[in-house]
């Protein structure tokens, strides 16, 4: 197997380095793992002889090379953040590392990085100067602690247990890369870009690296106060949600909801005993149910989000009995082969035009007897911005889901009503308020009070924020009769 790397560069007055770095580059055409190389460097700005270097390096270039070269100059300083995220908008290749323009760091160990990528299908891999390199050159103790304290923080806040969050070498499926938000313009982009990794359960590895610091007399940039920094961005990105870019599926919509662990256990604990064996779940979303719900013999998590089928088909590598698989409610064409006991489908066919249509899938999917498992929010009363923004098309009540599943084959086995409480909330932020967003501390709440909701559901007397109606396959012939 094979893999593509683009491979980033910002640089700042770095006019005797930046050409022997650059040049260190060429070694990963020898690569058996790379069917494609780019390099984009990015001049932030340098005040010194920097452009002349490149330019001088840009021209003794072999045309012949494997390596594609991009050249790019903002015309102020705005940091290595923004230098990064310049360069990033161009990378067209499967997997993106970041390179220094100096000689800290030696590309020789790319080449074992990107083989994490092929043999363990990582979405993340940092390159780490303290975990046993080959070699390390011995200075700045004080700065090492620093670099300890600021990863041991990071540590704390992701529940990782990486041992260098500060390195350079932080390499990145392209696609996650692009679809996360990054704001830091400075040096503040390493503990950012770890933190909003981990809040998207990226699979991240640690490989060791060999390093050749420098004296702050030969170049070095970073320094107390870049450290200081870093500190207040670890705790500014630990109580950030923002991890997804705003896109046709409501992704960062979705994973603030995400924040609310048990609240998706209460869910899960509702539908489980009317699951199966042999599962189709559609609209798995980053799989929050899907892991509560697993293992079963065999089971097929779906979605039509491109972002949320790459994390569900990590969920497979270490569960034989999972795959993933784009499905569309409204397309028979695009539903896996088979037949199944169970099919689950939590707040999708709200979203459709041909709620019918989408049943009539589902049920064609089942075996005879097998099970339908749908929960739609309740109450077109209810029906406000939050419903307008996470494109609902409607709203249902017990009456008329019961017709709407008889009508297309199914035998109503229950109905269950599900969080009372919500419906306040709905109410007030989605008719009230007018909201087009839930507050993270109304999210980080509805997960610390889920205990007592879940004692209290059964006897509030206030109609239900959601359904879910546990429909059985009757046979064909019944179904006509």
């Amino acid at each position: 197997m094979t893999t593509s790397l683009s491979v980033l560069v910002p640089v700042y007055n770095e006019e005797y380095l930046v050409a022997a770095s650059l040049e260190r580059l060429t070694l990963l055409e020898a690569s058996p793992h790379l069917d494609r190389i780019e390099v984009i460097v990015v001049d932030d700005g340098s005040t010194d002889g920097t452009a002349r270097a490149l330019e001088q390096f840009r021209a003794g270039l072999d045309p012949a090379g494997r390596i594609a070269w991009t050249f790019l100059r903002q015309q102020q300083n705005a940091g290595k953040g923004r230098a990064l995220q310049t360069a990033l908008a161009h990378a067209t290749c499967e997997v993106t590392v970041v390179h220094d323009a100096d000689l800290e760091y030696h590309p020789r160990d790319l080449l074992r990085i990107v083989k994490v990528f092929v043999d363990e299908e990582a979405d993340a891999v940092f390159g780490s100067r303290f975990a046993g390199g080959e070699i390390r050159r011995v200075l700045h103790y004080r700065h090492q602690l620093g670099n300890k304290l600021l990863t041991f923080l990071s540590n704390l806040v992701t529940n990782l247990n990486l041992t260098d969050m500060e390195t350079c070498y932080k390499a990145v499926r392209t696609s996650l890369l692009k679809s996360i938000p990054l704001v830091s313009n400075d040096f503040r982009i390493e503990p950012e870009l770890t933190i909003k990794l981990a809040k998207r359960s990226a699979r991240v590895f640690e490989v060791p690296i060999s390093y050749s610091g420098r004296t702050y007399a030969e170049g070095k940039k970073i320094n107390w106060r870049d450290g200081f920094a870093a500190l207040w961005a670890i705790v500014r990105f630990a109580a950030s949600d923002a991890v997804y870019r705003e896109d046709e599926y409501g992704s960062q919509i979705l994973a603030r909801l995400s924040r609310a662990p048990r609240f998706n256990a209460w869910m899960a604990d509702t539908i489980r005993p009317y699951c199966g064996t042999q599962v189709l779940e559609i609209g798995s979303g980053v799989g929050n149910l899907t892991q509560k719900l697993i293992p079963r013999r065999k089971y097929v998590v779906s979605d039509i989000n491109p972002l949320y089928l790459d994390m569900l088909a990590r969920l497979r590598i270490d569960r034989p009995y999972l795959s993933a698989k784009y499905t569309d409610v409204t397309d028979l064409a695009s539903f896996p082969a088979g037949e199944f006991d169970t099919v689950i489908c939590l707040n999708v066919v709200e979203h459709v035009e041909d709620d019918a249509g989408a049943l009539r899938n589902l049920r064609t999917v089942l075996r005879d007897g097998g099970r339908a498992i749908v929960l739609v929010p309740q109450g077109q009363w209810n029906f406000g911005t939050l419903d307008e923004v996470l494109g609902h098309k409607r709203r249902y009540h017990l009456a008329g889901l019961r017709a709407l599943a008889e009508g297309c084959g199914f035998e109503v086995h229950a109905l269950l009503e599900f969080n009372r409480v919500g419906t306040i909330a709905w109410f007030l932020n989605g008719k009230i308020l007018r909201r087009r967003t839930f507050g993270l501390f109304q999210v980080l709440l509805l997960n610390a009070l889920t205990p007592l909701l879940r004692l209290l559901d059964g006897v509030l007397p206030l109609p239900p924020l959601s359904l879910i109606a546990v429909l059985e396959r009757k046979p064909l012939a019944t179904a006509r009769s």
